[in-house]
């Protein structure tokens, strides 16, 4: 499947049983430059959408103790965004469902306050003193301040295929969907984080953008993606490529479909898919993740009839941040769930002929969004 671009798999989609048990949301994950030093620095924004009809006059936190205890599940908009680096950090704000306004057809658009996530545009603002954050463990965040306005241009898309399609979606056959509207993106615009002014620029954002939805999440949970790529064949950056994996453990029908991903690499306008969904590719996989003491490493190897991409990609942990979110049941399994965007690595792409791999190129990346966690109990 060809880099297709389909916005209706962006659009709301907390219909039905989702709307009392279900999330939504939108990920961005980019880099922008110091204004006076030029220093790169790596950010992300999401907007995450939870269990829309337990709306109460403010935000419902499932992590409040007593909530736990009277099995209330959560639910409020939450506006995340931070940065990686030695001085990572994710921020958080709430709205009452009763304060948002969500557009519910594509092209998606959702807006509370001064905060606006949509297709093409992006702005918020979020602040909290320290004081606010130790009062408030239930927000699960850091203090800080950042604002941000952002225009977005997604140029290359990730279409997952039928996993995802509307049958499946209205069957709520995955626990998990996902699509990538924008694996490799454009951003323009500015951020400020802490007082510090950022410009963010089509050329260097190296952006991202894709979406997940469902009633929980998955665990192992993996995600690797870049566009900042070289070629070693070359020696020069591949302008019109990026790859992108997701996944881990899936459930069709609340049954586990153990180590499993998505994955694909669009190279120099070839298309490179390892889909497990798509069986008639006879994708094969295997992957792991190394936690050393200041490093952690992934290694994945994906095969089609085709084609095969072996993947393997470091961050330093001091760059990267445990990142929080709750299930819509108000659980909060995952508490080790690295997650980073200053990542590097190589991809070594292979096609196949009569059963020979032949090395098409070694690729460097550099600027890997990249995730890996694990339930803490099932």
């Amino acid at each position: 499947m060809f880099n297709i671009h389909d916005i209706t798999r962006d659009q709301y989609m907390l219909n039905g049983p989702l709307k009392y048990q279900g999330y939504d949301w939108w990920w961005h994950s980019l880099t922008a430059q110091n204004v006076e030093t030029g220093e790169e620095k790596a950010f992300f924004i999401e907007f995450f959408l939870c269990n829309p009809a337990l709306a109460q006059a403010k935000p419902v936190f499932g992590q409040l103790p007593e909530n736990q205890k009277k099995g209330i599940k959560p639910s409020y908009l939450m506006v995340k965004a931070g940065c990686w680096g030695e001085d990572h950090c994710q921020l958080h704000r709430f709205f009452s469902w009763k304060d948002v306004e969500c557009h519910p057809f594509a092209p998606y658009w959702i807006s509370a306050d001064d905060c606006v996530a949509s297709e093409t545009v992006l702005k918020g603002n979020i602040q909290l003193s320290a004081e606010d954050v130790q009062n408030h463990p239930e927000w699960m965040c850091d203090a800080g301040q950042m604002k941000w306005n952002l225009t977005i241009d997604k140029q290359i898309a990730f279409h997952v295929g039928y996993g995802a399609s509307k049958p499946l979606r209205d069957a709520e056959a995955f626990a998990m969907y996902w699509h990538a509207e924008g694996m490799k993106s454009a951003y323009t615009g500015e951020i400020v984080y802490n007082g510090t002014k950022y410009i963010v620029q089509p050329e260097t954002c190296y952006g991202y953008a894709d979406k997940n939805w469902g009633r929980d999440f998955t665990s192992p949970w993996v995600w690797l993606s870049s566009n900042c790529l070289y070629s070693k064949k070359t020696g020069k950056q591949l302008k019109n490529s990026v790859f992108d994996i997701g996944g881990g453990r899936p459930k069709i029908y609340f049954v586990p479909l153990n180590r499993r991903l998505l994955g694909v690499f669009y190279y120099e306008g070839k298309e490179y898919d390892f889909n497990f969904s798509k069986l008639h590719y006879h994708v094969k996989t295997t992957f792991s993740f190394e936690e050393k003491k200041d490093i952690v490493v992934w290694h994945v190897r994906q095969e089609n009839i085709h084609a095969a991409m072996e993947t393997e990609i470091f961050c330093y942990k001091k760059d990267m941040l445990l990142i929080n979110y709750e299930a819509p049941n108000g659980k909060k399994l995952h508490n080790r769930l690295w997650n980073g965007g200053t990542g590097w690595g190589t991809i070594k792409l292979y096609e196949k002929e009569h059963n020979v791999f032949y090395l098409v190129d070694e690729i460097e990346a550099t600027h890997v969004g990249c995730e890996y966690g694990e339930y803490d109990t099932e």
